[in-house]
């Protein structure tokens, strides 16, 4: 499974310091991203953005139309589809750079 830091995480059945598994991660040089939680909505629905280093966040974007945006964690930030949203990149901009989502989001009627 891939985390909102660019890495792959998983797990083994059995090896490891006690055989009974462990769990790795690998990094391939992916950026990081956010993602969004749904993945549609209408304008008003309240939407989770998760990610990481998202505390100082300044700004969130659908598709270049700005949100308001409470962070409520350095991994969580909640927000709502702001009026006038379409179909598109939710970008998140922080101290470190933009995040931008993993997947389109869909603004739906």
């Amino acid at each position: 499974m891939q985390g909102t830091d660019g890495s792959f995480y998983g797990t083994t059945f059995a090896g490891g310091v006690s055989s009974i598994g462990t769990i790795f991660n690998e990094s391939m040089g992916l950026a990081p991203f956010v993602k969004t939680n749904p993945t549609l909505g209408a304008v008003g629905k309240t939407v989770r953005i998760l990610g990481n280093n998202l505390t100082g966040t300044t700004s969130v974007t659908f598709h270049g139309t700005p949100a308001t945006f409470v962070v409520v964690s350095g991994s969580e930030i909640t927000t709502s589809v702001p009026a006038g949203a379409t179909n598109g990149t939710v970008q998140v901009t922080t101290p470190s750079g933009t995040l931008n989502s993993n997947i389109v989001f869909r603004v739906s009627m």
